[in-house]
This record gives structure tokens, C-alpha cells and sequence, in this order.
């Protein structure tokens, strides 16, 4: 993960979306900044945090299966109670940019760039080796400060999927449902779902000397 912050200075003009923009663009970065400036793309996600921007490599393949495997599922569960679901999309909080792994909103999406914090009911995020510091610590102080009411995190720590969900309380997240491959992990708010997070992996391991 990487970070870039300037100086405020006057926003230079530009005429098509780039990240060339990255290294010329010398005022603090904005969620709006990001949204005119940056062109949209399926690699690395960027972010904008307290006028950083925040650029993610791709996911690994196991964090693009559990996002899959577990999207389809939630999905079902929370059409059943009028919410939405989607994938890392942007979800926009004053200047502020953040794309959860996983949204479930009180109103549909269609048609729309970004969609305001305030209609966010559940943020999620997948955890692995490479970006455990974002989501064990920060994402959840981040999501908590702006009042998203349900956080869920999926951890991949050796392969062994693990899902907490925590609801926000006093301004903080407490624990409400936990549970590790081979047992059950159910919850009942914001809505009813329960799954063996072992069935969020593809099997397979690569063999000794595969990438």
C-alpha cells in the first residue's frame, strides 16, 4: 500500500482522467479530486484518506474467490430484507473515498458513481497476510468514525477463513458473531445469514515451487 500527500496549491486543468495525475497533481487529495481526475480502471484500488491517496495492489486469488463465493451468498440473504449488495464500489464520506470489499446499502446503486456513507448499513472487508493492518485496525476505526453501522471482516490468516461481524456501540465496534472453518459462523442482524466459512476457499494449494 502506498501514499501520496501534497501541499495545497492550485488544481492544475486536465482534459481526460489519468494517473499521471498522480505525480503532478499538487493540492490535497479529495474523494471529488479522485472521482474527476483519476480514469476508472480494474487494477489496483484507489483510495482517498484525509487527502491521501491510497492506491491497493489487485487482490491474490484467494481474496477474489472468497470475494465471489461470499458476495453470491449475502447477496440472497439481504435482497430478503429490501438491502443491496456490491463489490468494491466507491462509497464517499465528506472528502473521503474508501471501496469496502463488500457494501450492503439501504438503496439500490443503479446509475450512480459513489454512493454517500450515510446509506451504508454493513462495510466489509478481507483480510490477508499483506493488508492485515487495514483491516484488524484501521478500516474499523475509519468505518466506526463515520457511523457505519455493521462491520464484517473475513480473515484469510493461513488459509483458515475466519468471519467476525461487529456492531457499532458508543462510537466503537463490539464483537457480536464469530466463527472459524469447520463451525458455523451466523448472524441475525442486519440480517440473517449463516455459512462454514470453509466453504469460502477453493481447495487447491500450489505445489511446492508454484507462484
Amino acid at each position: 500500500m502506498a501514499q501520496a500527500a501534497f501541499a495545497p496549491e492550485p488544481t492544475p486543468q486536465h482534459t481526460e482522467p489519468s494517473f499521471d495525475t498522480l505525480s503532478r497533481y499538487r493540492s490535497a487529495w479529495t474523494a471529488r479530486a479522485a472521482l474527476d481526475l483519476l480514469p476508472e480502471n480494474n487494477g489496483p484500488r484507489v483510495e482517498v484518506l484525509r487527502g491521501c491517496v491510497v492506491v491497493t495492489p489487485s487482490p491474490d486469488f484467494d481474496r477474489r474467490t472468497v470475494l465471489r463465493e461470499l458476495g453470491y451468498l449475502l447477496r440472497q440473504a439481504v435482497r430478503r430484507v429490501d438491502l443491496w449488495l456490491y463489490h468494491e464500489v466507491n462509497v464517499v464520506s465528506g472528502d473521503d473515498l474508501f471501496i469496502p470489499d463488500i457494501a450492503v446499502l439501504k438503496v439500490p446503486g443503479g446509475g450512480r458513481t459513489t454512493m454517500d456513507v450515510a446509506h451504508a448499513v454493513l462495510l466489509g472487508e478481507i483480510v490477508s497476510l499483506g493488508d492485515r493492518r487495514k483491516g484488524v485496525i484501521d478500516r474499523p476505526r475509519e468505518y466506526a468514525a463515520v457511523g457505519v453501522p455493521f462491520f464484517l471482516r473475513v480473515d484469510l490468516r493461513n488459509r483458515v477463513p475466519t468471519i467476525a461481524l461487529f456492531e457499532l456501540s458508543d462510537g466503537e465496534y463490539r464483537p457480536l458473531a464469530a466463527a472459524a472453518a469447520g463451525s458455523t459462523f451466523a448472524m441475525r442482524e442486519p440480517f440473517e445469514f449463516s455459512i462454514d466459512p470453509a466453504e469460502l476457499l477453493d481447495e487447491e494449494e500450489p505445489a511446492e515451487g508454484e507462484g
